[in-house]
């Protein structure tokens, strides 16, 4: 959208933002700075005038962010000595990843820090010479105030500009040595697969489970990459790590224990206290793996939480049209901090009766380790204690399931009095295509068509209003037409979505689109050494200011899949859906560059050890024939079957679908069977169902262990 160049009469402040379809930048239109959104204006008028430009990046679900618009950019002093000398922009980062990733970058080049808020300072041509990022308005929480750097900023850029010509070159001299780094020779891919498995597993918390220490994250690529090592190599320190990770998340206070979905990381090493935004980046990645656990593992407590995680997802994120939003925040209101999400003893009182207090406080450790630091009243609901040992001298063990979940119900209905933390209805393709994706694949294992049909509805509306043959597909979809198109991200998950979904469905529509994407990546994306980079400048259709077309490339899961190591899975994905073999080829060719460049990264290439992996992993193909109840029985055994690469179709599918040689010649079967292949070796047909779970969990291969 298009602002006047000038304020109408009364408008003051960041009267720009006002018609911004981004939520984010809407909320700081009542803020006393001159914001202007990004585009060539703010950049035309530093130029014009000598000032150096504010870059304000955050997000509608960033809790700091918050904190520095409530505090920091509501100060009259900051708005007029931002007004007197600097030009003010801000940014969603949602809405422009291709932005936030460059000025993450160059801020963490000379701070080494980042984050949100992203706070940096840039000359007029949109390089950083200084940034950081949250600042209160004055001295406080260990940082200098924001009027007395905004001060000093301004006297540097006056009486010190060598200063600012040092740190420019200090940073772009920095990026390109990052760039430009490579690893002191070619590494086969087995060699980095083991380099990846070992530095994840160093990193493992024996404790708690999980990947380092405080603040920890979730790493669902990490869980991914160690069910395919212990499925590839029979290990079971890999598996049971990753049994172990996905239950002690599921049973802290990163999971919303009342409204299911997932927070965004926690605070502390014992996953008891998360902030508390959710992402929709976040759920569908987390979605995805924890089907996987489930499956793996037949695990009932691992798919309780694909169906919570469902069931907020629906609730919360899902749109009428189809598709989903893209976050929910973590506050409900100015000052507030996860006050929606904690309870304290007497909200507990209020809502339950006397022995469902006494089972929820037992069973949810109130007034242990999940008291809020600030507010230790507060507490967040983790599962400190197995439900049988909660329930003991309270409930008989037959009653205690149906009493928790009687409590859960109540706390829920008395939650959603409160004011909720705003959601961001915005739907972007990334999000949208990580969503169908876990959505496609969590819908076959539960058997729950409506839940495929969700996936199928998000595929639908992209493909109606964010594709272009072509072009790709747009990073927004609003009600005026999709923008934001040549963003590497969008294009390969999408494509990965509608592979998984092609794959359920057997539907070829979902499947040419998704080789079409792929195919666009392969030609219009590539950069240094083959790698893909984060934009394509053929494509690009924003605004060409601040160096956002030089070459960038996401070789890093952060934590979730990056887009490289996306691509090379999808790659292979498509392959083994087509038994094209050029696609192989592609992963193998795209994996090369990875390992040269990501060094020691460990748990951050997740993603691109476990494509590595998956290219000596031939694929499994299941093809249920016959109708019946026995043929329905077999079908729901295979898909709720796992191995870590795997493809299951009701019937023969249509082209451009291929199976193995052998079993596309396959003749009519006269009872109900599976034909199950791994690569082009084909097992006998198998009519138990009960046989089918066992068969794919050993790939064909006869062994012991787990």
């Amino acid at each position: 959208m298009s602002a006047p160049a000038e304020p109408g009469p009364g408008r003051t402040g960041g009267w720009r933002l006002a018609d911004r379809s981004s939520s984010y930048l809407r909320s700081a239109a009542g803020q006393p700075i001159e914001w202007y959104p990004w585009g060539p204006e703010p950049f035309e008028l530093a130029r014009r005038t000598g000032r150096p430009i504010l870059l304000d990046i955050g997000a509608s679900w960033c809790h700091w962010c918050h904190v520095m618009d409530e505090g920091t950019y509501s100060d009259p002093e900051v708005a007029h000595l931002l007004l007197q000398h600097f030009v003010a922009v801000k940014v969603d980062r949602d809405e422009h990843p291709e932005i936030d990733r460059r000025y993450q970058r160059q801020v963490g080049a000379l701070t080494g820090e980042g984050g949100w808020p992203l706070t940096a300072f840039l000359t007029p041509e949109g390089e950083v010479f200084l940034g950081g990022t949250y600042f209160p308005p004055t001295d406080g929480h260990g940082r200098p105030g924001f009027r007395r750097v905004l001060k000093e900023v301004s006297r540097l850029w006056h009486e010190e500009p060598e200063r600012i010509r040092e740190n420019t070159q200090a940073i772009q001299s920095a990026l390109t040595r990052m760039r430009e780094a490579r690893s002191p020779a070619d590494r086969p891919l087995d060699a980095f697969v083991e380099s990846v498995r070992g530095e994840i597993h160093s990193s493992y918390d024996p404790v708690n489970g999980g990947f380092g220490m405080a603040p920890k994250f979730p790493h669902p690529t990490a869980v991914s990459f160690l069910l395919w090592d212990g499925f590839e190599h029979g290990d079971p320190t890999s598996t049971e790590r990753a049994h172990e990770t996905l239950t002690r998340m599921a049973d802290g206070g990163l999971l919303d224990q009342v409204g299911g979905g997932f927070h965004r990381y926690s605070v502390d090493e014992g996953w008891h206290i998360p902030h508390f935004e959710k992402m929709g980046v976040d759920n569908a990645a987390l979605l995805g793996v924890y089907v996987e656990g489930a499956a793996r593992f037949l695990d009932p407590r691992l798919e309780e939480v694909v169906r919570s995680t469902v069931g907020w997802v629906r609730e919360v994120l899902e749109d009428p049209r189809g598709g989903f939003g893209a976050s929910q925040d973590a506050d409900n209101a100015p000052g507030d901090d996860g006050g929606y999400f904690t309870w304290s003893r007497s909200e507990l009182k209020e809502a339950l009766a006397s022995d469902e207090l006494r089972l929820v406080t037992r069973f949810f450790g109130v007034g242990t380790d999940g008291r809020m630091p600030h507010d230790p009243d507060r507490n967040v609901l983790f599962r400190l204690l197995p439900l049988a040992e909660a329930a003991e001298g309270v409930y008989p063990p037959g009653a205690a399931a149906p009493a928790l979940a009687r409590a859960i119900a109540k706390l829920r209905a008395v939650r959603s009095n409160r004011p909720t933390p705003p959601v961001d209805r915005a739907v972007y393709a990334d999000i949208n295509g990580r969503f169908i994706a876990s959505f496609a694949r969590a819908g076959a294992f539960l058997g729950d068509r409506l839940v495929v049909a969700d996936a199928r509805k998000a595929a639908d509306r992209l493909l109606k209003e964010a594709f272009r043959p072509g072009q790709g597909v747009g990073h927004r979809v609003d009600p005026d037409g999709a923008r934001g198109f040549g963003l590497l991200e969008d294009q390969v998950a999408v494509a990965s979505g509608l592979l998984e979904l092609s794959g359920v469905l057997a539907e070829p529509k979902y499947l040419e689109t998704a080789v079409a994407l792929l195919e666009l990546v392969d030609r219009e994306f590539r950069g240094e050494d083959g790698l893909l980079r984060d934009l394509s400048p053929g494509l690009y259709d924003g605004s060409v200011v601040g160096g956002v077309t030089e070459p960038s490339y996401p070789l890093e899961d952060s934590p979730h899949l990056s887009a490289n190591a996306s691509a090379a899975i999808s790659f292979l994905r498509a392959g083994s859906l087509t038994h094209d073999d050029r696609w192989t080829e592609k992963a193998r060719a795209l994996l090369g560059p990875i390992t040269r460049r990501v060094g020691n990264a460990g748990l951050f290439v997740g993603g691109s050890a476990l494509a590595a992996g998956l290219l000596t992993t031939p694929p499994a193909t299941v093809v249920v024939e016959g109708e019946g109840a026995e043929a329905e029985a077999l079908l729901r055994a295979a898909r709720r079957a796992w191995h870590p690469n795997v493809w299951v179709f009701s019937g023969h599918p249509p082209p451009p679908f291929s199976l193995p040689g052998e079993m596309a010649g396959q003749g009519a079967p006269k009872e109900a069977r599976a034909l199950v292949c791994f690569g082009t070796a084909c097992a006998p047909p198998v009519t138990d169902p009960g046989a089918l779970g066992p068969l794919l969990a050993a790939g064909g291969r006869a062994r012991t262990g787990s």
